[in-house]
């Protein structure tokens, strides 16, 4: 995690208030011979004759939580490669009135960071291995990013074609406002999933998925079995334990306070992904998951919609998975991943449920909650491992 001064601290602090109410922030911070300032002004992303909330501010100003849109320096960034290394692909309709968006505290129009496209989405994908490959669709969890899976793709792209992409709300993936194109029901990610997947392979797909997004990807999948050749969930809330969010992250869906809460990088991403687990996040891996908070405020605001969401329907959604998991007409062969040092799930039951289901459970005694941060290298030789297996069968 970076470490910042009290005075570095204290001047983000000043920059994000005064930002918030309008006012230009000056920084006086001194440098060796000559004392320097530098204004912010109050502006979003889109029309400089628009007076714009600054909520969505250009990259080269930051919205207050950063100087520089959430870059810590004009070099290089792990962040920046890592965008270089993906694509953007188009896929499910845009639904909604084309009003544009503002924001849920003030009800000031956003900029064109929180806006919905004209016409369909865009999400952000990383794909690796050979297009003649069979696939193998790698789906994260919440609140994470397909960055999650950078310790995977490169070893599962020897013998496979490996995609991982960014949900709507997360990482480099369209972050409409809720409202205003999007909602972030589970219902919606279920659909919007489907038009991706039709996007990214018109054949069949091996689907692994993390976490709290499992019981959409199970709903997607009971439609589609014929499209599916291995489904293989890591750490998926399988027992009626596991119906509820964790504290850390239904906090954001708590009114008002969850707005604030999601705007803070620190508490947004850092604290959400090594939490619940083993894993110690480094200093570049961190400024990867931290940038979508620095950069736009639609980040944070799509975090509390999907949490609130998650709140309201996953009892329901974890109800519907445990019934099709466990149903004669299940025909998909299922594997199930779980790091047992999980803080936020807990392991019990989860052996009786795979052994009633007749699904095969893998343990990974060193991983938590984000097996594939954990056990990156090791959950792509069990995944390969699964894939090849059932394919001799």
């Amino acid at each position: 995690m970076l470490s910042q001064s009290p005075a570095s601290t204290s001047m983000a602090v000043q920059a994000k208030t005064l930002s918030l109410l309008g006012v230009p922030f000056r920084s006086t911070a001194s440098q060796p011979g000559r004392r320097k300032s530098l204004k912010l002004s109050c502006k979003s992303n889109g029309d400089d004759s628009e007076q714009d909330y600054l909520i969505d501010a250009p990259v080269s100003v930051g919205d207050g939580f950063s100087f520089s849109g959430g870059k810590y320096s004009d070099g290089p960034s792990r962040s920046d490669e890592w965008f270089k290394e993906g694509k953007i692909v188009r896929a499910h309709r845009v639904l909604g009135s084309g009003e544009k968006a503002k924001d849920p505290i003030f009800g000031l129009k956003m900029g064109s960071g929180s806006q919905a496209p004209a016409d369909t989405f865009r999400w952000f994908c990383v794909e690796s291995g050979s297009a003649d490959n069979p696939s193998v669709i790698l789906i994260h969890g919440l609140p994470s990013q397909a960055y999650s899976y950078r310790k995977v793709l490169p070893i599962l792209s020897k013998d496979y074609r490996a995609i991982a992409f960014d949900w709507l709300g997360f990482g480099f993936s369209d972050k409409p406002q809720p409202g205003y194109g999007f909602d972030y029901t589970l219902d919606e990610y279920a659909s919007s999933l489907e038009s991706l997947i039709s996007e990214l392979a018109t054949g069949k797909v091996s689907i692994v998925v993390q976490g709290y997004f499992s019981p959409v990807v199970v709903k997607y999948a009971l439609n589609h079995q014929e499209k599916l050749n291995d489904l293989i969930l890591l750490n998926s809330p399988l027992t009626a334990k596991h119906a509820n969010l964790p504290s850390t992250l239904s906090i954001f869906s708590n009114f008002l306070l969850g707005e604030i809460f999601s705007q803070d990088p620190l508490r947004a991403s850092d604290k959400a992904l090594t939490s619940c687990g083993p894993y110690k996040m480094k200093e570049d891996d961190a400024m990867v998951y931290r940038r979508p908070y620095l950069t736009s405020g639609s980040s944070g605001f799509a975090l509390n919609a999907i949490s609130r969401a998650m709140k309201k329907e996953l009892k329901t959604y974890v109800e519907d998975m445990q019934r099709i998991l466990t149903d004669k007409n299940w025909k998909v062969p299922t594997t199930v991943l779980w790091g047992q040092r999980d803080r936020w799930l807990s392991y019990d039951g989860v052996e009786d449920f795979c052994k009633d289901a007749n699904h095969k459970l893998v343990e990974v005694p060193t991983a938590g909650h984000h097996v594939q941060e954990d056990c990156g290298e090791e959950l792509a030789q069990i995944i390969s491992s699964v894939i090849s297996k059932r394919s001799q069968i």
